[in-house]
Order: structure tokens, then sequence, then C-alpha cells
């Protein structure tokens, strides 16, 4: 049997469009003794760091990509055509590529999708593969929309631009379209001689999880599954098939398997983990380091604090200071103080403190928190620990109308480029999972919220854990009507997915 690495391939963080969880993912890669595979998920990277972490875990080596969003101009907000584009990294320079595009489509290009165009790939090709992709790629769509001719001089161009590391791909999911679309691109392989690799467009884990990811689809567009106008896949073939489920459908074609193999070979393996970078703080002048000048505003805060300084304060703003200076975090205490200090002048109201940084004596002589650690004996080792090296997490609340000003400050201080919004991902927890589903398959108001509240209260209660907590609702599972079987049973499959994503 030829080896074979599945090269297109989306998670649950194509967001409500795909419904395969990354630890399942790499380990039915591994199970099947698959030597790699790609994530390819739709317009983000969201997952990579956890897919890269996962496959190094299991001994697969993890193709870092993404099926990009493709406009003819980025910046045309009234153009909403647009085409899909997979591109693959190859090394350290491709990564970085990868993640200049889809930033770049996130601040510059979002129109209903995060795009990019042509331009901009030209501008950031350096380590990268590329591929004709799926259905919805440009080339595909050329030959079924614009004919063999005009799709002919779009894909000389797409070659011009990556050459060897330009590869047709070609999928079978049993669809009349692609047969017409393979035909041409395997004729011109031969023409241009371009290597064909074989792909899977993976949406979920396994052929019978196909219901459970077109309940997905009709959560991510707030549609019921009885309706006929409703987007849907075509079939089932949209899984993680294996070697031997490939191996068949492209018996004809055997060297399109043996390429992916080639595209794996070209990548190399990449660590992802990156020191901690903090931006600079600008000294006044008189001060050669950031230790420095940090100690000098925690001691004339303390003298605002308490007046004169006691042994026991001095005693605390030492250890303190002489572990954040071993930590190398002064830099990151000099940021905070400085855009509250910023926020105070402007008016914005801010909170006294929260969490483990109420702890530390130099957050609270540096104004950044107004609460006494050692009044209240609070541990600063809850804050920082030299024993687990983590970056230290100061929360601060600013009021909603001023929260922007500070963002806004932050920005004009330390370069658009420095700054940036944590994300955050919220997962179909047990009660919103039963309520989701419920929705799309019709259950009765009445009903679905029945059940979600036969989940026991809790933040690590999943289903599973419901059914042994709550008679009531096993019950159900067991005996109820079809219909609320049924809302459970994919209830359980889609538990966990990602929903959405926010900012922290």
């Amino acid at each position: 049997m030829p080896d074979f690495a599945h090269l297109h391939v989306h998670t649950q963080y194509s967001l409500l469009d795909g419904a395969t969880h990354i630890e399942n993912l790499v380990s039915k890669a591994v199970e099947d003794e698959m030597k790699a595979v790609a994530i390819t998920d739709h317009g983000n990277m969201f997952g990579v760091f956890k897919f890269v972490a996962e496959a190094n875990k299991q001994n697969l080596k993890p193709v870092i990509g993404c099926e990009f969003y493709l406009s003819a101009d980025m910046h045309d907000k009234k153009d909403r055509k647009r085409f899909h584009q997979v591109l693959l990294a190859k090394n350290e320079a491709g990564y970085r590529n990868l993640s200049k595009l889809c930033s770049l489509g996130f601040l510059e290009g979002m129109y209903y999708k995060p795009r990019i165009d042509k331009n901009l790939i030209k501008k950031h090709l350096e380590g990268i593969i590329a591929t004709t992709c799926c259905l919805q790629g440009e080339v595909p769509r050329a030959i079924l929309d614009l004919g063999e001719e005009k799709a002919e001089s779009i894909f000389k161009e797409w070659l011009d631009i990556f050459g060897e590391d330009y590869y047709i791909e070609l999928q079978r999911h049993d669809l009349a379209d692609q047969n017409t679309i393979n035909e041409v691109l395997i004729k011109w392989s031969k023409k241009y001689h371009v290597k064909m690799i074989a792909t899977n467009d993976v949406h979920y884990l396994d052929q019978n999880d196909a219901e459970a990811h077109d309940l997905l689809l009709c959560i991510q567009t707030g549609k019921d599954l009885s309706d006929p106008n409703r987007m849907r896949f075509s079939n089932d073939q949209f899984f993680f098939k294996t070697k031997a489920e490939m191996t068949e459908l492209f018996s004809d074609i055997p060297e399109a398997l043996d390429n992916t193999m080639e595209v794996v070979s070209k990548v190399e393996t990449l660590d992802l983990r990156r020191d901690i970078l903090l931006p600079n703080y600008k000294l006044p002048q008189g001060f050669k380091s950031e230790d420095e000048y940090l100690k000098h505003i925690s001691y004339e805060g303390a003298k605002l604090r308490y007046g004169s300084i006691s042994d026991t304060v001095k005693d605390r703003l030492q250890y303190e200071l002489e572990m954040v200076g071993k930590m190398g975090f002064a830099g990151y205490f000099l940021i905070v103080q400085d855009f509250v200090k910023a926020a105070e002048k402007m008016g914005v109201l801010v909170g006294p403190g929260r969490g483990s940084a109420a702890g530390s004596a130099v957050a609270y002589c540096t104004g950044i928190t107004n609460i006494d650690p050692i009044k209240y004996n609070l541990l600063f080792e809850r804050f920082l620990n030299p024993e687990r090296v983590s970056m230290p997490d100061i929360d601060i609340d600013f009021d909603d109308e001023g929260r922007q000003k500070v963002i806004d400050y932050v920005v004009e201080q330390y370069g658009k480029e420095q700054v940036a919004p944590i994300i955050t991902f919220g997962s179909m927890k047990a009660r919103s999972a039963i309520r989701d589903v419920a929705r799309v398959l019709n259950v009765p108001l009445h009903e679905a919220d029945k059940m979600a509240k036969l989940v026991p209260e809790g933040p690590k209660i999943n289903l599973a854990e419901a059914y042994k907590q709550s008679p009531e609702l096993a019950d159900i599972r067991r005996k109820g009507s079809e219909l609320q079987k049924k809302t459970l049973k994919f209830a359980e499959s889609l538990e966990g997915s990602v929903r959405h994503s926010g900012i922290h």
C-alpha cells in the first residue's frame, strides 16, 4: 500500500464547519500508521499551536497550512465573490508568511470573511506550497464557470508564481463537477509537468459523523434541519479516510498518493514555542535598566502609600523586586503601571485590583492596584512563583466607556504591531449543545428547556457525567421519544465543539 498523508483537513477551528477534534484527528492518523497530516482550517490558524503540540506528542509530523479566502482585491468591500486557496508552510519562513497572510486577512481584508488576494500572496510566498484546492478554488471554479481556455490561463498564472511548489489537487467525493474538473486537471498535469496530489476535503473524522456535521452547519447558518434551501454537503464522503480507503479511491492514479509524501518531505518540523518578548519600555533619563526604574518608582510609591517605609515594607519590596528581576518581568510591571496612570489621567475609572496580582506590594506601590497586600496578609507567590515560570497576569477593570480610550493609548504608545487582544473560544457545553441541537431539530421549546435544565450545574459537567448524576435525563436517553433520544445523541457528538471566538 502506498504511503499517504492528508493535506486538506479542517478541524473544529473551522468554526461550526469542521467537526474534527485535534486530539482525535491525530490519534486516527497514528492508528492508521500515517507519517504526517496537515491542518488547513478556513481563513484562520487558530488551531495550529495545539495541532503541532499534539502531533509532536504522538510522534506524527505536522504540516501547517490554511485554506484562505481569496478575492480579486482584498480591500474591495463591495465584492463578495471569493475562492478558496490552500497554502502550506515548508519551513520557518513559510510559517511566518502564512501568519502574515492570515493576520492581514483579518486586519485589512475582512468582509464577511478574512480575505487575501494574489498580490499579497506574491509578497509573502517564500517557503509556501500551493495547490489548486477544492471545488471552490479559483482554477476549479474557472473550469466550471469560465471554460477551459480561461481556466488554463489562470492555472498558468499560479504555476508561474509557485513553480515546483504548485500542485494539482485531485478530490473524489463522488460529485459530477469534481469529475469534470479532475479530467481537465489530469490533462494539464501531463501538459505542464505539474504533479498531482490526492486529497479528501476532511470536515469530520468518521463517515458516521456526517449527520452530526450536518447539524453543525445548521447551527452555523441558523437554519432548521428540515429547511430545503439550507447549506448542506452533498454526501457523507468528507471524512478522514484511511490509507486503504484513499488507495482504493485513487487506484488508477497511485502517483497522486505518492506525491503527498513528496510534499511532506519538503516540510520541516517546526517548534512554535517562543520566548516571551515584551515591548521596550522607554526609560526616563538617568536610569540604565528597567529593574532600576521599577525599584525607584516602587519605593517612591511606597512613601506615598505608607508615609514612612517600615522594615516590613522594605523587606517585602526587596523580596518582590528581586523575584521580578530574576524572572525578567520588570518591563511588564512598567508597561501596566504606565497605562493605568494614563487611564486615571483621562478620567477612566479603574478597578482596585483583583485576582492574584492583589498580592503584590510592587503592584500596590506603583499604582497598579489599590489593595495593600501587607495589611491583608496576601501572598505574592500566588502571583509570581519561580517554581512555576509563566507570564504574570494582572487583571485590571476599566469602565465600559473608557476602556477603548485605554486600548487606543496603548496602541499609540507601543505601536499597533506590538498590541493584540487575546482570543477566546466558546465551546458547546452540555446544556448549550442540547439547546442548539434541539433548535435545529425543531424540538418543542419546553422539551428542550427541560432536558437542558436536567444537566447538573458545574463547569466540568459533560453529558456522560450528567447521565450519572441525573437519573431523569438518563431515563430520557433510554426511553424518551425518538426526537428526544436523537437530540441527546447529537448533543453528545457535538459537545465540546468550538462554537465562536471572542476577545478576552
